[in-house]
């Protein structure tokens, strides 16, 4: 039988070198020196967090300004209504959690994809004739941020892309690029209320298209898309295949003039996910609750998206269950008239804005209908 002789030199901050010697039939053969790894500290960064890039929180975060004393700074950086105070949310809500947090019943762990309970009273909430949801349709979220990270995590994979509009919300792109999605970026028109240009949507799909991003109402356009241009949107969608992730954050917050039609009740076999939650339309950004709504008439999604957004909603077992116990209240008390007077708020902000920067030489803006953000063009010489 043959055997090995192992010997180990080197001492010291010297790696070891080991010198291998096999012995067959009573000769020794000599296999050479190999060089020992020497342990030694190599902590890099994930390339997921390299490839992870949030261009207006990394303004915002590391943003240091020293603000003249004799003006207050008025900051334009985040949709943030909470931030000066004069956009509170209603006594409704904040009762209503306080009332849960006094029970003592929601301190645990709640089941990853949300409380059945909460889950019902969010389809209750969204459940029409023209698109019908019930509680297995849900899947309560950190936020609407998780909403749309799961949605992207669950349709696309690494290599895939998606359709993204410009301008748009930056976090698409952050997401995507992190996890190896590319982003193909589809134009809005401003000239035509930053409606999508349609044409130029349906030449970016191609085989490895993995979803349609929808904003509506936008962020940052500040556009609400009217009934006839969903159901272009919708018809582009249905030839080529693609399934959509409407971001419906801004629901239902649109101006008197407009109305605000989810891109769910418009469809009769395109598979949609929507995202929305409690930030926006209820004040409560920080309070980081909200969902996707899971709709497919077709079931063509099937079990394999609704599993996928299971196991995906397993990783950091759901939203604040303190919010989960009070969200059924909080949807089903909150006063029309807090809607109304939100509302109010924002377009007498929106209005003034637009006068008066409309007013200024070089500068455009596009009247906003809905959400909170208005967008200006510079013109050039």
């Amino acid at each position: 039988m043959d055997s090995y002789l192992i010997q180990v030199n080197g001492c010291g901050d010297h790696a070891p070198m080991l010198d291998v010697h096999l012995k067959t039939n009573g000769n020794s053969i000599s296999l050479g020196k190999v060089k020992g790894r020497k342990p030694r500290w190599a902590v890099r960064a994930s390339e997921m967090s390299k490839k992870t890039f949030n261009p207006v929180r990394a303004i915002v975060d590391s943003m240091k300004v020293e603000p003249n004393p004799k003006k207050a700074m008025i900051s334009l950086s985040l949709g943030d209504p909470t931030v000066f105070g004069n956009l509170p949310t209603n006594d409704e809500v904040t009762l209503a959690v306080k009332e849960v947090l006094d029970s003592g019943r929601y301190n645990g762990y709640a089941p990853s994809v949300g409380y059945q309970s909460c889950r019902e009273a969010v389809a209750a909430y969204y459940n029409c004739p023209e698109a019908p949801l019930k509680a297995q349709d849900v899947i309560l979220t950190s936020g609407c941020s998780q909403a749309i990270e799961l949605a992207l995590a669950v349709l696309a994979n690494p290599g895939q892309n998606i359709l993204v509009p410009r301008p748009g919300f930056s976090l698409y792109k952050t997401l995507a690029l992190s996890m190896g999605i590319e982003v193909k970026l589809y134009n809005l028109l401003p000239e035509k209320g930053w409606e999508i240009d349609l044409e130029h949507l349906e030449s970016l799909v191609d085989e490895k298209t993995a979803c349609l991003i929808v904003n509506n109402p936008s962020n940052p356009c500040g556009s609400v898309f009217s009934k006839s241009h969903l159901q272009k949107i919708l018809a582009v969608a249905s030839r080529q295949c693609v399934p959509i992730l409407a971001d419906e954050i801004y629901g239902d917050m649109v101006f008197a003039d407009c109305k605000y039609e989810p891109i769910a009740t418009l469809s009769t076999n395109v598979p949609i996910l929507s995202c929305g939650g409690l930030a926006k339309r209820w004040l409560v950004p920080g309070w980081r609750m909200g969902w996707i709504l899971i709709h497919d008439r077709r079931d063509i999604f099937g079990n394999e998206i609704r599993d996928g957004l299971l196991r995906l909603s397993q990783r950091i077992l759901g939203p604040c269950t303190i919010v989960q116990g009070a969200l059924e209240r909080i949807l089903q008390r909150t006063p029309p008239e807090f809607y109304h007077n939100t509302l109010s708020m924002l377009k007498s902000n929106a209005d003034l804005c637009y006068a008066a920067l409309s007013a200024i030489p070089g500068l455009q803006p596009v009247r906003p209908a809905g959400a909170m953000y208005l967008m200006v063009s510079e013109e050039s010489d």
